[in-house]
């Protein structure tokens, strides 16, 4: 196998003499475009959407990363936003090998982030406060969802309806968006009344529960 690959190899490609060094160059494949059909404003707006969950991934990490400081010393809140992170990096992921698989990541990867990146902000009070951060941010990342359906799926009959990419943002996406903002709400909810009831223990408490994984 790896003779048959080594001839492929040197059969493919143009040797050309550069002291020791080896260019190989190869013609680009002759794919027919006909099955290309997302149109552009969809694909810009999914392609942004690359940096909005990047975005997104970084402010979680930033509160990772505060409540993991030995002044702050909150374990299960970096635990929980640290997790966040992962998962916002995740859809990104998500998004770009949708576009692969419809063709249409015409671009590299890395045109797609505009830098700098930056968190919203990189310190917090209390955990209330990086709940209720987070649970704004996830609106805006909802809401942000919802703009691309709506810039996919036009009623008009004699413009293109994306119905592949509505289905699959609001069935994989919007889905999860939902249930993750009632997850923090309620997370807001007990915590706050837990330090309406103890003060700053409550804060202690509530992390105890949530690094355990009882949140």
């Amino acid at each position: 196998m790896n003779i048959i690959y080594g001839f492929l190899l040197a059969f493919g490609c143009i040797s050309i003499a550069a002291g020791d060094r080896l260019k190989c160059t190869l013609n680009p494949a002759d794919v027919p475009n006909s099955w290309l059909d997302m149109v552009d404003p969809c694909i810009k707006a999914m392609e942004a959407q690359v940096q909005t969950e990047i975005e997104a991934s970084i402010t979680y990490l930033a509160m990772g990363g505060h409540f993991a400081r030995d002044s702050v010393n909150r374990p299960g809140f970096s635990k929980l936003f640290l997790e966040s992170a992962s998962e916002e990096r995740d859809h990104a992921l998500k998004i770009i090998e949708y576009l692969l698989m419809r063709g249409q990541l015409t671009s590299d990867v890395s045109k797609l982030l505009k830098f700098p990146l930056r968190p919203i902000r990189e310190e917090w009070s209390s955990g209330v406060e990086a709940l209720s951060d987070a649970l704004k941010l996830e609106a805006q990342v909802t809401q942000s969802i919802r703009n691309i359906i709506q810039v996919c799926e036009n009623p008009t009959p004699s413009d293109f309806n994306d119905y592949h990419l509505v289905d699959y943002l609001t069935a994989d996406f919007l889905d999860e968006q939902y249930k993750g903002q009632r997850d923090l709400a309620g997370k807001i909810s007990t915590l706050g009344k837990m330090m309406a009831t103890h003060g700053p223990l409550g804060e202690f408490l509530y992390d105890k529960k949530l690094l355990n994984g009882e949140l």
